[in-house]
Parts: structure tokens; C-alpha cells; sequence
């Protein structure tokens, strides 16, 4: 049993249906699908009250930060109180692409850390070229704010210091690739209670899929490289991923999909 704790059904080319129905045939039964701005998340809302296996996370993500306001975050207040939205996200910083300014991203993920914390919930965040700052924030929630860095391809220094401030790491298909040889010495680093699974779909298809568009029922394959790195069994990885997707998103156990 996996739980693909991110992922973007409204962006595959496939129906959602498919995707979840692939999914759990793969044993695949929990997903989070993530809203990155105010058109998707009516479509995220959608998802998550259609299927049982499926929750939702949204967010504003860095790329949109300079369209964060006042309204926009009225609007997000509302919609993280829509039953089975279970977390803030994506939220974050991205200073590889850069397409918001970067003081705007930072207020962006400032803000929407503020939120997660009036909301009691967990946040979902993207950081990438960015792990100065990132931490820099991440250390004014430490405590009072839990969540994960999502689709990690950063350095052991930021992995530690997330860890450090009590935040979790996630890993997608990334960690498959044949030159992410320093990312599987992360991995081998991070502590098996503090680890999740994730496709990142519709991006970052893992290997044997490289190149094809992504789905939730890969995580799978990711799930074999972990639990290789880590040496231990499937169903060992499996039991822990799921209990650590229980207690960061407050799951509970009549809430799971077997």
C-alpha cells in the first residue's frame, strides 16, 4: 500500500479516473493532488471530493507568488477549510526559473505560511536554487508549522536543516535517474520516519518510464530505489511511508483506502 503525497491529476493528458483507477491496481490508495493557483483549485476541490482515494493540497506556487494579494489569500482562506483539502501547498521559493521577483516569492511563502499556521495544517513546499532562504523561513515556523519539502533535488545541507526544524522530505522519480547519484546519499541520510513518496505527476517519470508523461501508479518504482538505499523491505517501507503520511496530514485509520 502507497501514497503518492504529491502529484497534479488536472495536468495529466490521461482522465483522473484512469490515473486512480491505475493507481490502485499498482497499490497505490492514497493521493494527494496539489492546486498551484486559483484556477485549479476548484478543479483540485473537485477530485478530492469524487474519489475516496484522493485528497488536496493548495497553494499558490512561487512561479504565480506575483499574483499573491489580499484577495487571492482571502480566497485561499476560504478554500483550505473544504473538507479533504489536508494541507497548504505547493508553496515555496523558485530561483531557478525566477518567473515572480524574489522578494514577492518570499512574501508569497511567508504568507502562506502564516495561513498553514492559522489553519493548523501541514504545507507542501518547493524550493529550488533557493535553500538560503528557504531556510531562513522555514526557521520562523519551526514548531508551530509541519510539512514536507516536496520533490527533493537539493543538497544533504538543506535535507539537515529541514529535518532539524522538524519538516520531512519527499522524494520522486528524480531519485531513479542515473546522474542523481549525490540525491540517493541524501536519501540514504534521511531517516525512514521522516520519508515520503511522490510522483510529481505529470513530470519527472521515473525509470523504466523516463520520458513518458508521469502518473500516480509509478510511485511504485521510486518506492523500490528507497527501500533499496535504505535496505529494507517493500512492505517494511511501505508500512512506515504510510504511517508518516498518517501523522503529518492527520489521517486517520477509518480514513484509509486499502
Amino acid at each position: 500500500m502507497w501514497t503518492d503525497v504529491h502529484t497534479h491529476l488536472n495536468m495529466l493528458d490521461i482522465p483522473a479516473e484512469l490515473a486512480v483507477e491505475e493507481a490502485q491496481q499498482a497499490g497505490v490508495t492514497q493521493i494527494i493532488t496539489i492546486g498551484t493557483e486559483p484556477d485549479d483549485w476548484p478543479l483540485v476541490m473537485g477530485f478530492s471530493k469524487k474519489f475516496a482515494q484522493v485528497k488536496g493540497a493548495l497553494g499558490l506556487h512561487p512561479h504565480s507568488a506575483k499574483l499573491y494579494s489580499d484577495e487571492i489569500e482571502k480566497q485561499l482562506k476560504k478554500v483550505l477549510d473544504e473538507k479533504n483539502i489536508i494541507a497548504c501547498g505547493e508553496i515555496g521559493l523558485d530561483y531557478h526559473y525566477e518567473y515572480s521577483e524574489r522578494e514577492k516569492q518570499k512574501e508569497a511563502f511567508y504568507r502562506q505560511m502564516v495561513l498553514a499556521k492559522e489553519k493548523k495544517l501541514p504545507v507542501e513546499i518547493h524550493t529550488r536554487s533557493a535553500e538560503e532562504d528557504t531556510v531562513a523561513i522555514l526557521k520562523q515556523f519551526s514548531g508551530s508549522v509541519r510539512g514536507l519539502l516536496h520533490c527533493f533535488s537539493g543538497t544533504w545541507n538543506l535535507a539537515r536543516a529541514a529535518l532539524d526544524l522538524g519538516f520531512n522530505i519527499s522524494f520522486s522519480g528524480i531519485i531513479t535517474f542515473k546522474k542523481a547519484e549525490e540525491l540517493r546519499e541524501v536519501c540514504q541520510k534521511v531517516p525512514l520516519d521522516r520519508l515520503h513518496l511522490e510522483t510529481d505527476a505529470p513530470y519527472l517519470a521515473p525509470v523504466p518510464h523516463r520520458g513518458k508523461q508521469n502518473k500516480p501508479a509509478w510511485v511504485v518504482h521510486t518506492a523500490q530505489v528507497v527501500a533499496n538505499l535504505h535496505k529494507v523491505s517493500l512492505e517494511d517501507l511501505s508500512q512506515k511511508t504510510q504511517s508518516n503520511y498518517n501523522d503529518l496530514f492527520n489521517i486517520s485509520s477509518t480514513e484509509i483506502i486499502i
